[in-house]
């Protein structure tokens, strides 16, 4: 009798044990389950306001558009040249436009850059081979930024071979032999730069589907003394601080504050107006930031989105309440 009571009290205990793991494991599985609903909804949120967002941006360079047609100038002075810093949209997202404890925190930020501020890859190329202006102007950049010229030569040589009208047709082992052509900066790697060299480039190079001339109101100091002959960098920087108190309405005007490097100025290279702006937006909603970039290109008073994907993400700027 005291044998069968102790297998019986075991049985009980290991009954016991195994509902209690199982009851657990559903426990677990359910909670598993509600956090994965709740994170694709935040993400599915957080991606249809990132294009709301967008959206605006697009609204923006459209409306610059409209009211500078007569003018025909693009500078950093302008509506779309400003940051939005962190801000708070939870009460604008209700609603009631009350927010409540327990409701979603929700934050806005992002910022939009001229793409044509920069020295454009796809400039090299001319008619199947490489231009010797805008090679003695990414030349001088290198030399500028201390980088290596022998992956500049060896970017050029990929670039001719990745375009389209370059690429011999036909022939199966020379087409898989031809690097891919880069649709953004990060993808430059494909031609050969290595990543530190990248990311010295990162702010003075993009990539943009079509050769551009470099806007003169918008480019830094590094890619004015880089696209203009004959200019040095302490010049460069005197003449972005002498811009941003009067933008250039044209490049004759341009020529006139560059002085003896005017001339190297050219209606072909340069412009003081854009047609492609990089796009910066990053949402977050509690705990899920999402990060994204786009490129877009203004053609008249159409604004068209060209490309839009996930960014690494920055660190946080200060919160606006």
């Amino acid at each position: 009798m005291k044998a069968q009571k102790g297998a019986a009290l075991l049985m009980a205990m290991l009954t016991v044990a195994l509902v209690a793991t199982l009851a657990s494991a559903t426990l677990w599985q359910q909670w598993r389950q509600v956090e994965i609903e709740t994170a694709e909804r935040g993400r599915s949120q957080t991606a249809w306001m990132m294009t709301g967002a967008f959206d605006w941006t697009r609204l923006i360079l459209r409306e610059d558009a409209v009211s500078a047609q007569a003018a025909g100038v693009d500078h950093l002075g302008e509506p779309w040249a400003l940051p939005v810093q962190e801000s708070k949209l939870s009460s604008f997202l209700s609603q009631d436009q009350q927010w409540r404890e327990g409701d979603a925190e929700v934050f806005l930020s992002g910022f939009m850059t001229d793409a044509q501020s920069r020295l454009n890859v796809r400039n090299l190329v001319e008619d199947g081979q490489i231009a010797a202006s805008e090679w003695a102007s990414w030349r001088r950049l290198f030399e500028r930024l201390n980088l290596p010229p022998s992956e500049l030569q060896t970017m050029s040589q990929q670039l001719v071979l990745s375009l389209p009208s370059t690429n011999t047709v036909g022939n199966v082992e020379t087409s898989a032999r031809v690097p891919l052509m880069p649709q953004r900066t990060a993808q430059l790697v494909w031609l050969g730069l290595s990543p530190a060299t990248l990311g010295a480039l990162e702010n003075f190079v993009t990539v943009l589907p079509e050769p551009t001339t470099v806007n003169l109101n918008t480019a830094p100091a590094e890619v004015l003394m880089a696209s203009v002959a004959g200019l040095d960098l302490a010049s460069a920087r005197q003449l972005v601080a002498m811009r941003d108190r009067n933008p250039w309405t044209s490049l004759e005007m341009a020529r006139k504050a560059f002085g003896p490097a005017g001339r190297s100025i050219d209606d072909k290279r340069h412009s003081v107006r854009s047609n492609y702006f990089e796009v910066n937006g990053r949402m977050r909603i509690d705990q899920v930031i999402q990060q994204e970039r786009a490129l877009v290109r203004r053609e008249g008073n159409q604004v068209r989105m060209l490309w839009r994907t996930r960014a690494p993400l920055l660190a946080l700027s200060a919160t606006l309440q």
